[in-house]
């Protein structure tokens, strides 16, 4: 999965072209992800997910049939290009999505069959002369790039079960168009909409037979992942106040 706000420059690794490439891992400064504002989760991840982030589904592109592929997110900023959870470099929660503990490897897929593994090359730890190879010097995979290779082939594959969570969830005509709406610090308004939330007056109202085979799938505890992970959207309002309120003295004094 290449993410154009955090892969800028994604390159196809080639064990002639990088045998001598290095990486400075693990990764300590966050501030390459600090225009994400948010972010792919996997089924898999949904309680880890809940505990520090919002979780919203959105509209991601078409199934073959023409229905809306649903994907998960966390949510990571109020504004387009805004990453609350990274601050100063450091990532402001003790969990770190299965997507940007990949970073800075990530899958370009070259058809439905084939893929390759890429590396953001605009990453600065990618230019560095010591590190951690990627490949051996007669051109094998290290351990380090076996491994991730490993960890991103299971992450596509949770993606796909993922979506299958996505079309269970439209099948029984469970989701709704949501809107938040927040009151600033200065007593400002700020609406965020483009998501969907799982309805629960619509769930409460689903046979048992329905409510028993959801729970059997594992989609009964996602949704409630879903609905308890919805109380941190209050903490990226008091993170987006904290960052203006700091923002604003040095726009001052710019100006």
């Amino acid at each position: 999965m290449i993410i154009e706000a955090l892969h800028t420059s994604p390159m196809a690794l080639d064990r002639d072209q990088h045998r001598q490439l290095k990486l400075q891992l693990p990764i300590t400064d966050w501030r390459v992800a600090g225009r994400l504002n948010a972010l792919f989760v996997a089924a898999v991840e949904f309680a880890d997910i809940a505990r520090e982030f919002p979780i919203v589904f959105v509209r991601a592109g078409k199934e073959a049939d023409g229905r809306d592929q649903i994907a998960p997110i966390a949510v990571l900023g109020l504004l387009a290009n805004q990453n609350l959870y990274e601050k100063a470099g450091e990532w402001r929660a003790s969990y770190v999505p299965a997507v940007l503990r990949c970073y800075p490897f990530c899958i370009g897929r070259i058809d439905a069959e084939k893929f390759a593994i890429c590396v953001d090359t605009a990453w600065p730890g990618a230019q560095a002369e010591t590190g951690a190879p990627v490949f051996q010097d007669d051109g094998q995979p290290t351990e380090l790039l076996t491994a991730m290779q490993k960890h991103l082939e299971n992450l596509e594959a949770e993606i796909q079960r993922t979506r299958l969570v996505g079309q269970r969830l439209q099948e029984f005509d469970l989701l709704r168009e949501m809107r938040f709406d927040a009151t600033l610090a200065d007593g400002s308004q700020h609406s965020l909409d483009g998501f969907l939330t799982v309805d629960e007056e619509k769930m409460q109202a689903l046979p048992d037979a329905v409510v028993g085979q959801l729970h059997r799938e594992g989609i009964l505890g996602l949704v409630h992942a879903h609905w308890l992970s919805m109380g941190h959207m209050r903490r990226l309002v008091d993170w987006h106040a904290e960052r203006n309120v700091k923002l604003a003295p040095a726009e001052a004094a710019n100006s």
